[in-house]
């Protein structure tokens, strides 16, 4: 089984700089607030070239392609890509690229459904029982709430169960299939009790599944419109981005040995589609510069495409904890100001991609390769220090 999972930003570890790599997980009315210009634009300084920085790194690692970008505030200050789309071929990866994002797509799920709070259409405290009245319900989920489910603590198992798996698999993008797995899930007890930290996409499904019931609208369709639309995120769609057989885009790759085997785009390319809210999301990294720019405006309590009150909660751990919606809330020496740093990783076990934000020095970095190991994983963790030592000193 395959799934878009986080690193658990290296085990909870939250490198940089506290390295302890894993291998990516297989289990699988709107709000009366001023939106800032969460963009990067055009104007100003030629952004630093990264590449001769990303080379060595990349060719070191045997990664087929590694690309990264820094943005300050909403301007993109550096970018660079090194290395090929596909292992084997010549084709060299651009600047303009897009990289499958795995789990980094929790954010997303989590902002956007932010939206809808809003717009007091969904709301944090509601609860399964409520979200989903009609279907049938294991008592054990009736009273877990859609915040508990964006922080994993929900009760959502950490490993997809093998029957929902397979069928997901067989159901493809079949209309209905995000719920019909959602259905099977939410008709069992839950794995552990409500409050306990797992980290599941079993979660993010039911939370995207209960958007969609009670919207009445698709994750995706939501997503372009309400979301990738407004902060002209042109380049996102989902699943492995490009062409089925063609390499106009950059190719996952799985291993054989240290060897990397790409993978074509097209469904055995990424997860099953219903997995969409916890992690099928691909972007050129500027457009994924545009919604990370608007969680570090967030962040620094400035205007953002969601209401203040809305952001911070979706910022913020409970109480004991360190994940919030879509975010490890961490500390580095480096971050600036108090020191916080807001982190995700994201892998569907053939791409893996890091963001780093630190909004006391208004910067954000990002790091993605088509590769996905530990290998990958440390080398993608591993570009973060010439990164920070130059744009965050």
């Amino acid at each position: 089984m395959r799934s878009s999972v986080l690193s658990l930003l290296v085990a909870l570890g939250c490198s940089p700089f506290a390295v302890v790599p894993v291998t990516p997980g297989v289990d699988g009315s709107v709000a009366d607030v001023a939106v800032a210009d969460t963009s990067p634009v055009d104007a100003g300084p030629q952004p630093d070239d990264l590449s001769s920085t990303l080379a060595p790194i990349r060719e070191s690692n045997g990664l087929p392609a590694l690309a990264a970008a820094v943005f300050r505030g909403n301007q993109l200050i550096a970018i660079g890509v090194s290395g090929v789309r596909k292992q084997g071929d010549p084709t060299l990866a651009t600047i303009a690229d897009q990289w499958h994002l795995g789990s980094d797509t929790k954010a997303m799920t989590a902002t956007l459904i932010g939206l809808y709070i809003d717009q007091g259409k969904i709301h944090f405290d509601d609860t399964v029982a409520t979200l989903f009245a009609g279907e049938t319900i294991d008592p054990s989920y009736a009273n877990v709430t859609l915040e508990q489910l964006l922080q994993h603590r929900g009760g959502a198992p950490g490993t997809m169960p093998a029957d929902i798996w397979s069928q997901m698999w067989a159901d493809g993008a079949t209309p209905g299939a995000r719920l019909k797995a959602v259905r099977a899930l939410l008709s069992r007890p839950v794995a552990q009790a409500p409050g306990t930290f797992t980290y599941a996409n079993a979660g993010y499904m039911i939370a995207g599944a209960a958007l969609e019931r009670t919207i009445g609208a698709t994750w995706e369709s939501l997503m372009q419109k309400d979301l990738f639309g407004p902060l002209q995120m042109s380049s996102c769609g989902f699943g492995a981005p490009g062409t089925s057989g063609k390499v106009d885009e950059p190719w996952g790759h799985t291993m054989s040995g240290n060897t990397p085997v790409p993978v074509s785009p097209g469904p055995q390319g990424d997860n099953p589609p219903s997995l969409g809210p916890a992690g099928t999301v691909h972007c050129a990294l500027t457009d994924w510069g545009k919604f990370l720019s608007a969680q570090l405006a967030g962040a620094r309590g400035d205007p953002t495409i969601v209401s203040a009150p809305t952001i911070k909660r979706l910022q913020t751990p409970p109480k004991g904890g360190d994940y919030a919606g879509g975010w490890i809330v961490t500390t580095r020496s480096w971050a600036g100001g108090d020191g916080t740093a807001l982190t995700h990783s994201g892998s569907n076990t053939m791409w893996f991609a890091t963001a780093w934000l630190a909004p006391g020095k208004n910067v954000t970095f990002v790091v993605a390769t088509n590769r996905a190991d530990t290998i990958a994983s440390t080398a993608v963790d591993s570009t973060f220090g010439p990164l920070i030592k130059t744009y965050a000193p």
